[in-house]
């Protein structure tokens, strides 16, 4: 039920022009909300005019708009909720005799056809109306179905034009959110190529099913005994038949588009079927799979993309006393991303354990089965590559959205620069903000055509079909993610391509490539491979990941009694700067069990509390520990002394500015915190307290959720983390974890 407010109306009068299941629907939600004034009911037939009233789905009601239409004032609304092709006779009913200041609005399913009604009929769009389209439904229909809860938690797509007017369209956007609606904004020609696949397609094949089977003598038995999946499909074949005649007819060629599009993906899994391609089969089926998996992440022509609402998520932190137990984080996240890349560009099958499944390596997996690539899982961390070759890749249906992954993005732009095709990488609000440049500018010296969005950022649109040639190129900083961009972009180059760092970085790029089968020449801090070579699948075990690690490891040096074991992580040469930097702080830190796995060196970190005192952290060690500094921050601000942070300007452009977004949060904690251009003073606490309450700002960055979590074990009083729904892309089951080993975390 939507609660009554005291709130004033958002809106005077509603006229509902069709008493049926959506106008019904809008008029009970306001009422219930108490969002205008009146509701006044216009239906063809005496008998649903009473109906209406009776139920108390409106005030009153009349078969005529003209009854109704003298005494309407600026700001009513007008909801027109009729067959498509009704609207036009609607609209004529209105022209000449609409009092100035109210407000047209419609539910129609097609919008295109609205604004030809409009134009036939005012000679334009008048900026009076504002076209929109509940998404929202019910296969029963009439006066005697509409709820005052259809629209909660739905979206509702308005579909404005160049003339609509903004007062006019904020009153049609606050009606609808008063209905606990989300409202979205998009083109009219958009949304109905969009509903054509995701609404008009699915009815289209409802009803020709049921309709076949239903005139098939042999299938009698179909419908007595079809299980529950057959009956939730073919649902919708009981909607209103006039209402999708009509749908069918406005929008016809965005449908027949779709209905080709689909005849031709039948015919290719009949054939499929038919020759035993179980390859093929396992595409289609593994590609539909995740796509339903993942469906409130769908748009049209995107297989993978970011949600249309995103899920707000805050971190509730008690203080604790101490962590302990035994745990594995969650798989590396960059070898997960590296080891979906090179096991579709190898030749063979490559099988994979321990792969992370966050939504930054779920978008890398999903990217790769838009372009052409079966991929089987995961499943508890295993998943299985069918590799297609270094030139096997296909053209993806739109563009492929990398979530909030800088190192996917990035990585990306190099192994795409090669192909064939042209593409266009996108990424979340916060990765949308970082720069491209530094990936695009090589790649340009390498032949690649790369255009980026204002100043260097996402959206990254690479040409297909450019000649690559080597280069010998010295990266201005110090950044894995430049450096394997760079040689990825060197498989596909003419001759030879080398990196040059100016400090150690993680080189997983470099091991798994060996570990394909691609000789890689290193030679201190360059690294140097051909182009022309192959790539052979294999197994690929993934570690733990150490920057996940990092967090407990830090937990365990801080709380005072802890004693924890973090197993099987990587502790890769360039990887291990945390572990470095809170050593040279005094922390308990032991490596047991040390093996090779798939070329990674890995090691079961023990970790037990020990007083720990500030430093200035070595700047060879900066590199090596570049995402785990949030953590370390942490650790800081309960050592006993100064910990000074230099060389670190990389951290400008994270996910967030993690060195303004820890000192701004630190110091709301009651830490001595300044931040400089390219590092931090930190002055620490030492023993007992270390933080006190309050309520910090994450901003997104998922890494900066996690620290503040941690930090509650040293804190006086409640931490309150604001949006924290990204967690997800790196940590998925933290909270899980965290409070298994001992923190008090809640998840709101």
């Amino acid at each position: 039920m939507v609660e009554t407010t005291e709130a004033q109306p958002s809106i005077g009068r509603l006229v509902v022009i069709g008493i049926g299941l959506i106008g019904g629907s809008l008029a009970l939600a306001l009422r219930a909300a108490g969002a205008c004034r009146e509701v006044i009911g216009v239906a063809r037939r005496q008998k649903t005019c009473e109906q209406a009233v009776a139920l108390g789905i409106v005030d009153r009601a009349v078969t005529g708009l003209g009854e109704v239409l003298p005494e309407l004032e600026s700001g009513d609304v007008i909801f027109v909720a009729v067959p498509t092709l009704a609207v036009e006779q609607v609209f004529a009913d209105l022209r000449d005799k609409l009092p100035a200041g109210v407000t047209v609005t419609d539910g129609a399913s097609v919008k295109g056809s609205v604004i030809a009604a409009a134009e036939k009929v005012w000679g334009r769009v008048p900026e009076f109306l504002v076209p929109g389209h509940p998404i929202a439904g019910s296969e029963k229909s009439g006066v005697t179905a509409a709820r005052d809860d259809l629209y909660i938690a739905h979206r509702i797509i308005v579909t404005p034009v160049e003339d609509t007017d903004a007062g006019h369209l904020q009153r049609v956007v606050q009606m609808w959110q008063a209905t606990g609606a989300e409202v979205l904004n998009m083109p009219v020609r958009e949304h109905d190529e969009v509903l054509a696949a995701t609404s008009h397609l699915p009815h289209v094949i409802a009803f020709g099913l049921v309709d076949t089977l239903a005139h098939d003598a042999e299938n009698e038995n179909i419908f007595r005994y079809a299980a529950g999946g057959f009956r939730d499909f073919t649902r919708i074949a009981s909607s209103d038949p006039v209402m999708w005649r009509d749908i069918m007819l406005a929008n016809r060629d965005a449908i027949l588009k779709s209905i080709d599009l689909y005849s031709a993906n039948l015919d290719s899994l009949r054939a499929a079927i038919a020759t035993g391609d179980s390859d093929r089969l396992m595409g289609v089926f593994t590609r539909a799979k995740a796509a339903r998996d993942h469906f409130t992440k769908m748009l049209a022509k995107k297989a993978y993309t970011e949600p249309m609402q995103a899920q707000e998520v805050t971190f509730i932190a008690q203080p604790g006393e101490s962590v302990s137990g035994e745990l594995r984080v969650p798989g590396d996240k960059s070898m997960s991303h590296r080891s979906i890349m090179l096991g579709s560009l190898a030749e063979g099958v490559t099988e994979i354990e321990g792969f992370l499944q966050g939504e930054d390596a779920l978008a890398t997996l999903q990217a790769f089965r838009d372009m052409g690539v079966v991929i089987e899982g995961p499943v508890d961390g295993r998943v299985t590559v069918h590799g297609v070759g270094l030139h096997g890749l296909q053209a993806p249906p739109g563009p492929l959205y990398v979530g909030n992954s800088g190192t996917a993005m990035r990585l990306f732009a190099g192994l795409l620069a090669g192909q064939a095709f042209d593409v266009t990488l996108t990424g979340d609000e916060s990765l949308s903000k970082r720069p491209m440049n530094r990936v695009a500018d090589p790649l340009r010296e390498m032949g690649a055509e790369i255009e980026t969005g204002p100043e260097g950022r996402p959206p990254l649109m690479i040409k297909g079909g450019a000649r690559l040639h080597g280069i010998d190129y010295k990266l201005p900083m110090a950044s894995a993610q430049v450096k394997s961009c760079v040689l990825l972009a060197g498989l596909y180059a003419d001759g030879e391509t080398s990196s040059t760092e100016p400090a150690p970085t993680r080189d997983h790029t470099e091991r798994m490539l060996t570990g394909f089968g691609y000789e890689v020449q290193r030679d201190g801090a360059r690294a140097t491979l051909c182009g022309g070579g192959r790539l052979a699948g294999g197994r690929i075990d993934v570690p733990a990941d150490i920057s996940s690690a990092t967090f407990f490891m830090v937990a365990a040096a801080i709380a005072p009694g802890s004693d924890l074991l973090l197993e099987h992580v990587g502790v890769n040469p360039t990887r291990d700067g945390a572990i470095n930097i809170l050593r040279l702080m005094g922390a308990d830190i032991e490596l047991l069990n040390r093996r090779e796995v798939g070329g990674e060196p890995v090691a079961d970190i023990r970790v037990r509390h020990a007083p720990l005192k500030g430093i200035r952290i070595p700047e060879e060690q900066v590199p090596l520990a570049i995402d785990e500094f949030p953590a370390l921050f942490v650790a800081a601000a309960c050592a006993e002394g100064e910990t000074v942070l230099t060389g670190a300007e990389e951290l400008r452009v994270k996910e967030s500015d993690r060195i303004r977004a820890m000192a701004d949060g630190l110091e709301v904690l009651g830490v001595d915190a300044e931040p400089t251009p390219d590092g931090i003073v930190i002055r620490g606490a030492g023993e007992g307290p270390a933080f006190g309450g309050g309520t910090v700002d994450s901003l997104g960055d998922h890494r900066i959720a996690m620290a503040f979590a941690v930090a509650s074990l040293r804190a006086r009083d409640t931490i309150r983390i604001l949006h924290c729904a990204n967690v997800a892309t790196s940590f998925p089951n933290f909270a899980e974890l965290a409070n298994r080993a001992g923190l008090k975390l809640q998840e709101v």
